[in-house]
């Protein structure tokens, strides 16, 4: 389960993909088949989401990550390589590694 906290040592990755619109819907397929075959049993993956943005051109994963380690150890695994490979011939990839620093909700009255 996603974890927002700025107590928390969990290291967030939040990865952008720029795409014609024409292949936003192939690159979240591509995406979700590389979590769904290896990144979701990986050693240290806490969670990811998948956002598609309302004018086809981006797609961003949000993932949570125990540790740099782990992350690095599930980008060696040859499992998830074909969906990322065919994903970067469709798309652009910026990618950003976070810690967070403060959250804030709602003043209830």
């Amino acid at each position: 389960m996603t974890q927002i906290s700025a107590d928390s040592s969990v290291l967030t990755f939040i990865n952008v993909f720029t795409v014609k619109p024409e292949n936003q819907e192939r690159l979240v397929e591509l995406l979700t088949s590389a979590t769904n075959v290896s990144v979701r049993y990986a050693t240290g993956f806490i969670s990811s989401s998948l956002h598609r943005s309302t004018d086809g051109t981006k797609v961003t994963m949000y993932a949570q990550w125990r540790s740099l380690e782990d992350y690095q150890a599930m980008r060696d695994d040859p499992k998830p390589l074909p969906y990322f490979q065919e994903a970067l011939t469709i798309a652009t990839f910026e990618p950003g590694m976070y810690k967070v620093v403060k959250t804030f909700e709602p003043v209830k009255e």
